[in-house]
């Protein structure tokens, strides 16, 4: 069975194309500044890459791009369109709707729409993408995949707000959470590596990266999570500012004289890593300001590392107990640094850095000290291989 794997955002499209048979990428590429001007289609596959450049005006005129890559007879890897046997969809927000991956029909598209207003600039995407797709695939099955999903097992506690129970019943004002797909890949690769059954684990996992979420699971199931609503909150990110105290934003809003959309952009873009270090939203620059004696960028990296294992001690305690702490993304898996500042401190725990192991990028490993009681784990999160393989099991 090949699966393609469809992640559409607002003028971009990321794709892989999966073997189920041995869980092997056959081609993959990225779909850049559509509707804009210089779009550009770059296609891997076997160690070639190929840049198609030409305008794209929209996500159907991407997507046949794509499919013309797969099947071109200097880079592509299929010979006609029947041998794609299913399209597997990124969808970000699923609400309160689908607590698992769906088979898209009618009923579903519509709830698709209705949720939209939860995530208005990546739900549209999500959907021109999928209606894309069954126009030109027609016969292969489209899967919708949710970020939102994994964290549906939430209990009420976990996820209610301290506000007015009405906004809630008018609004969906709850904790949704997010990286859902990323969570519950790590989270079962975590109990391969310990050799033991993911129900009988007690798991936190950090997605660290540009967006970074950490999330407590127990039993192979989410029971809390640091994103909430939005995208904001729990530690900070590359440009968001993770928790902050609420009186802030109104005072803000009076002293700086600014509408809501200027204070959203302040939340989500001009806050986290980038403005507390006032040198950039990537942790590498950051670390290496650092390392030259910059003030502020040493203060980013704390804020981030104390939050971060802040959650941590939190979720072991909704949890009672930790078998493992897993780090993964873009920073959680290769920041030598960060990973050595979260776990500083956890020892009573019983979680402890080996400092050696720990020089490692990329790699899927146990870091923790041999015959320490709480492992802590490197694990390179898949997203595209996690809906693939759902995608497969709902389709047969």
């Amino acid at each position: 069975m090949k699966v393609l794997v469809i992640n559409c955002g607002s003028s971009s499209l990321k794709y892989q194309l999966i073997d189920m048979e041995g869980e092997q990428v056959l081609a993959k590429g990225l779909v850049e500044r559509i509707g804009i001007a210089g779009s550009l289609l770059t296609h891997r596959t076997n160690g070639q890459k190929t840049e198609i450049q030409q305008a794209i005006p929209d996500h159907k005129v991407a997507i046949q791009l794509v499919i013309d890559a797969l099947l071109s007879p200097q880079y592509g890897v299929l010979k006609n369109l029947s041998e794609i046997s299913a399209v597997g969809h990124r969808v970000v927000h699923g609400g309160e709707k689908f607590a698992r991956s769906v088979v898209v029909d009618a009923a579903v598209m519509a709830a698709l729409r209705e949720c939209s207003e939860l995530a208005p600039l990546h739900n549209p995407a999500n959907i021109i993408g999928i209606e894309a797709c069954r126009a030109l695939l027609p016969d292969a099955p489209q899967v919708a995949v949710f970020d939102t999903a994994f964290h549906q097992t939430m209990p009420r506690e976990a996820y209610m707000y301290g506000l007015p129970y009405e906004y809630y019943q008018k609004y969906g004002l709850r904790r949704y959470g997010f990286h859902g797909t990323s969570h519950k890949y790590v989270s079962r690769r975590a109990a391969k590596l310990l050799g033991r059954p993911l129900s009988e684990l007690k798991l936190v996992t950090c997605h660290l990266g540009n967006g970074s979420s950490i999330t407590a699971v127990q039993g192979g199931v989410s029971v809390d999570t640091s994103l909430g609503f939005g995208t904001i909150s729990g530690t900070i990110m590359g440009t968001r500012c993770g928790d902050v105290d609420p009186a802030i934003i109104p005072f803000l809003m009076e002293k700086e004289n600014l509408t809501p959309a200027a204070m959203n952009d302040v939340l989500y873009k001009k806050s986290g890593l980038l403005g507390l270090s006032g040198v950039s939203s990537d942790a590498r620059d950051i670390e290496a300001a650092a390392a030259e004696g910059n003030e502020r960028a040493e203060l980013a990296l704390s804020v981030l590392a104390y939050l971060t294992r802040k959650y941590i001690g939190a979720y072991a305690a909704a949890m009672g107990g930790l078998d493992a702490i897993v780090f993964t993304a873009g920073i959680g898996e290769n920041s030598i640094t960060i990973r050595e500042r979260v776990c500083a401190g956890l020892e009573f725990l019983g979680a402890k850095l080996d400092r050696e192991k720990n020089k490692v990028r990329g790699q899927e490993v146990d870091v923790a000290v041999a015959g320490a009681k709480v492992r802590i784990l490197v694990v390179p999160t898949n997203e595209e291989l996690m809906i693939a393989q759902e995608t497969a099991e709902l389709v047969g």
